[in-house]
């Protein structure tokens, strides 16, 4: 009976080890901090070394699908449909983020990343070296 228990114990625990980030498989619009409009749809995925990434699924201000001019790489002067704006952001416990960085397409330059998960919004903080060196977003459940 002992070993049944044990069994289930260490099954149940790896159960939990093993569940999705509640941000995995999410959707979020993003709202840009100066005019408080939504700019894009996004998607959160789980990579296989448990960090999160982040996807443009669509663009939703007309007239910028085309406007990585300035990013660097694969993304250079493409549709920023299908750019990955986020990549290794880490949950820090319970509903904090950090360890990532995010892209902004803006001016082609990436920042280190954290935020916080709050019912339907999640609030961002972009920065560079300290978090003090930085700027909010809140983006807001598509889904």
């Amino acid at each position: 009976m002992k070993k049944i228990a044990l069994a289930l114990g260490l099954l149940t625990t790896a159960m939990f080890a093993n569940a999705a980030d509640p941000l995995n498989g999410t959707v979020w619009k993003t709202i840009d901090d100066t005019t408080k409009q939504p700019k894009a749809l996004v998607k959160f995925t789980e990579q296989q070394n448990g960090t999160l990434s982040a996807t443009i699924q669509s663009i939703l201000t007309p007239g910028e699908e085309n406007s990585c001019v300035k990013c660097e790489g694969p993304y250079h002067n493409k549709s920023l449909k299908g750019v990955t704006i986020v990549h290794g952001l880490k949950n820090a416990g319970g509903k904090n983020y950090d360890g990532g960085t995010i892209l902004d397409p803006k001016n082609g330059k990436s920042y280190k990343l954290k935020g916080e998960l709050a019912g339907n919004k999640l609030n961002l903080r972009g920065y560079i070296g300290v978090s003090v060196l930085g700027r909010n977003q809140t983006w807001v459940r598509a889904n």
